[in-house]
């Protein structure tokens, strides 16, 4: 039985000698304690050097995906005729198998053995020293760990950030410039400051123009419109403003020159951002565009650490200044950073910005992934994102009442309320109260009895019951009569005269009241209450009665 070891410096085949102690797979590490015992169980058949470390590069990763290389294929026909071969892999035992027609094995002993190998390899293979393997393996590492990472120069994000940071400047360049033109040729013809609005085609017409005495002979059909151009001739034969040189027109000239050269090359510039983009992520560009994509993964430094972001950390990126701020003065904190410029949240109403963004950034996170770590370059995630979020917006806009993206459930089922229902069962708590208008008032005219004839019939029933009741009418009075004398008698003295007085009026009150007692309520009522009065006369203190009288005399 042979054995396939791969080392960085070549492959190594080794001839088992005793086959027999691979049975025992838990004592076999024991064998290679020391090199010499280690003889005893192994030898080295034979050695494949690697020339160079290409060459090293391109073996160990067609280990990797299991294959044989070619120089191995050679080294394995010369050397395993009519063996059996122990390997470390068993896809690569496979491919051996299928191509060479070698019998390959892959087990637990085969596994142990290797272990063994190589804790023992530096004496096993000859010419071989510890110095010289570990640079060997550290060199091939490297370069496998970079074609585990896929390096390709089309996945290169570097030039997306360099890009969208130049093009940023030239946005900023290109703004100062044509102002710049503007505020000078303003010196010379102001009016067309106001009748051409877009840069560009100002920097073309005062390039075509030159001076305004000029505007009225040309032809400026191909930068601005009919109704612009006749304005604008109009105005240069009116207009106010002040004659420069030539010199003056020469120098205004080439600043329009710088203009309209940065436009173009910010022109060419944006083209070729949208291709990378389109290349490097784009699922990405897909659902946030390539400007907002472009300036994501440039905050983010590459599309792989952008990549290794929550969506809700996507979701603020570039509002980080108003997130701390929030936090430190515990208001609310921003909903959204650099993806508020995309198209998706630009169409969403103002209420509804705040859901769409949080869906948005969950969706670029998902996308951004597999840009960075995807094998395939289409755009067919993004493109689905973006309609479930396009259908998500409706909903919350109210343009569609059917179906929810991602969802099997129609509109919900409306029930009417119901309070004295119970959740559960279903059973009324209380029966259902019914309306009673009998219970309702009537403001304003009624056609029943007013409230002044309502009063009158009580009178005449009061005075009826007491003309069938003169009895008790006058047991009535006699108890009055001993109150007032009981009230009187614990009272302060008072003097004769005021006692007379009251006495004389007492008297008078009681016989008008036995001759008149036919007379009507309201007499008897006003009788009622100078009684009442004269009682609390009686009960008053002393110097009330003097601060009384005193007022008395003062009105006479």
């Amino acid at each position: 039985m042979l054995v396939l070891f791969e080392t960085p410096a070549g492959f190594a085949l080794f001839k088992v000698l005793n086959e027999g102690k691979l049975q025992k797979v838990e004592d076999l590490w024991q064998d290679f304690a020391t090199s010499d015992a280690a003889r005893k169980v192994v030898e080295l058949k034979a050695f494949n050097k690697f020339e160079n470390t290409s060459e090293a590069l391109s073996a160990a990763t067609l280990l990797i995906d299991g294959k044989a290389s070619k120089g191995l294929r050679k080294f394995l026909q010369k050397n395993c005729e009519g063996e059996t071969l122990g390997v470390a892999d068993s896809k690569l035992g496979n491919a051996i198998k299928e191509k060479l027609k070698i019998d390959c094995v892959h087990n637990n002993a085969v596994m142990e053995l290797m272990r063994g190998l190589r804790n023992q390899l530096t004496e096993l293979i000859s010419g071989l020293a510890p110095q010289d393997l570990a640079p060997m393996s550290l060199g091939l590492s490297h370069s496998l760990s970079r074609y585990k990472l896929k390096f390709s120069p089309d996945k290169v994000d570097t030039m997306i950030v360099q890009a969208i940071g130049l093009l940023d400047d030239l946005d900023k360049e290109l703004n100062t410039y044509a102002m710049r033109v503007r505020e000078w040729y303003g010196w010379h013809f102001p009016e067309l400051t106001k009748i051409v609005q877009d840069n560009i085609q100002y920097a073309k017409a005062v390039k075509l123009m030159g001076n305004r005495t000029n505007a009225v002979g040309l032809d400026f059909s191909e930068i601005l419109s009919e109704e612009v151009e006749a304005e604008l001739k109009e105005a240069a034969l009116i207009s106010m403003g002040t004659e420069v040189s030539d010199l003056d027109l020469i120098n205004i000239r080439e600043l329009a020159d710088q203009v309209l050269a940065l436009a173009e090359y910010r022109a060419q510039l944006y083209d070729y951002l949208k291709n990378r983009m389109n290349t490097i992520a784009p699922n990405l560009t897909a659902l946030v565009g390539e400007l907002v994509g472009a300036r994501l993964i440039a905050h983010g430094g590459s599309l792989v650490n952008l990549s290794k972001q929550p969506g809700s950390t996507i979701q603020i990126l570039g509002a980080e200044k108003a997130l701390f701020r929030a936090l430190k003065s515990k208001h609310s904190t921003p909903k959204y950073g650099l993806l508020y410029h995309a198209s998706l949240i630009g169409q969403a109403a103002p209420r509804n910005k705040g859901k769409i963004a949080r869906s948005l950034a969950a969706k670029s996170a998902l996308a951004i992934r597999y840009d960075a770590f995807g094998d395939t370059e289409d755009n067919t995630i993004g493109f689905e994102q973006r309609s479930k979020l396009d259908a998500r917006l409706r909903i919350l806009e109210g343009k569609e009442l059917g179906k929810s993206a991602g969802s099997a459930k129609g509109k919900p089922k409306i029930e009417a309320y119901d309070k004295d229902r119970k959740k559960g069962s279903g059973a009324l708590i209380t029966p259902a109260k019914s309306y009673n208008p009998a219970s309702d008032l009537v403001l304003g005219n009624s056609t029943g009895p007013s409230k002044k004839e309502e009063k009158k019939e009580k009178k005449r029933k009061h005075e009826d019951a007491e003309e069938e009741t003169g009895e008790g009418h006058d047991k009535e009075k006699r108890e009055k009569k001993k109150k007032k004398k009981a009230e009187e008698a614990d009272a302060p003295e008072e003097p004769v005269e005021e006692s007379e007085k009251k006495k004389k009026k007492k008297k008078k009150g009681e016989e008008i009241s036995e001759n008149d007692g036919e007379e009507t309520v309201g007499k008897k009522e006003k009788k009622k209450k100078k009684k009442h009065s004269e009682e609390e006369e009686a009960t008053e203190p002393e110097p009330k009665k003097e601060k009384k009288k005193k007022k008395d005399k003062k009105a006479d």
